[in-house]
């Protein structure tokens, strides 16, 4: 099978491509400099001479501060390319799958979100993640997108490394403790997503499109997380650092950040028998790859 994925060096592609050679899949990756996501030209020539049988539309504008400034391009990038996408798969006749964000939501529901609950994004990047929904679904039916959240793992930029490098320097850090979320491991997110994208190529029912939301079982703050990454460090012979709970209002960002992050997994369970694993066996399985795999002990 041949999946056309986007992105070169974000987590999750890297992770699909790990996982995609595992499982004896054709992964290509398509990005910068042969095709930019801001110059949507530069996509129709390149998907199709990949010949997919899917594509995962993985890549995307994710600098949520700068994107306040720079509202065009994170509007191209995140809003206009999947609509290109979604129109080329539809011309080709396969599916596509997108990776969106909780973001979409407002943050300010008091449970969990679901599909059913109306997006409000209240930041430049949410709403043009939100806008990538919307021109995919205008664009075909056949495809599946999923809202993640808190992503993190061994590549690319993230949470967790920035906190182990901060974590060198400093004894102890200041991080937000009224901000609640699902952390979600990149190479779960690519389990679930090849899983996904082998099944709708060669399975039709409608049942199978359509939105859902993936991240990793278990909810934290961002402190919370912190405070899991220096004990699970410490526990590799890493450094001890405290964390400082601190409120939002401390730490103020040009844009806003959703209070409530947390997403519902329920409907992919149902639909597809698919569960992510709970956030801290991934986180785990993160720090073995950053710290024990990368720093053998010698003996």
């Amino acid at each position: 099978m041949r999946i056309l994925v986007t992105g070169k060096n974000g987590q999750v592609d890297t992770a699909l491509q790990v996982l995609g050679d595992q499982l004896g899949l054709e992964i290509i990756r398509i990005g910068r400099p042969e095709v930019d996501l801001a110059q949507i030209a530069t996509l129709e020539d390149t998907v199709r001479n990949g010949r997919p049988d899917a594509i995962i539309s993985s890549a995307a504008y994710t600098a949520v501060d700068k994107a306040e400034t720079e509202a065009e391009l994170a509007q191209s990038i995140n809003g206009d390319a999947p609509g290109e996408l979604a129109r080329l798969a539809k011309e080709l006749n396969i599916p596509i799958l997108h990776l969106s964000t909780d973001y979409v939501f407002a943050g300010d529901k008091d449970g969990v979100y679901n599909e059913n609950d109306a997006p409000a994004p209240v930041s430049v990047y949410g709403r043009t993640k939100l806008s990538g929904e919307e021109q995919i679904a205008a664009q075909t039916d056949n495809y599946v997108i999923l809202r993640t959240a808190w992503v993190y793992s061994p590549y690319g930029n993230n949470f967790v490394k920035t906190m182990l490098r901060l974590g060198e320097t400093r004894d102890q850090i200041n991080v937000v403790a009224d901000q609640h979320g699902c952390p979600t491991y990149a190479p779960e997110i690519a389990r679930v997503v090849l899983a996904i994208a082998q099944q709708v190529a060669i399975d039709e029912d409608p049942t199978l499109r359509g939105i859902f939301h993936l991240t990793g079982q278990g909810e934290t703050t961002w402190a919370g997380f912190a405070k899991a990454i220096f004990e699970g460090s410490g526990n590799r012979g890493g450094k001890k650092v405290q964390v400082q709970p601190i409120p939002s209002s401390d730490y103020p960002t040009p844009a806003k950040r959703p209070t409530n992050s947390r997403l519902s997994g329920e409907k992919l369970d149902k639909t597809y028998g698919l569960v992510l694993d709970p956030w801290r066996i991934s986180l785990d399985s993160c720090l073995d790859h950053l710290i024990t795999l990368q720093n053998p002990t010698e003996g």
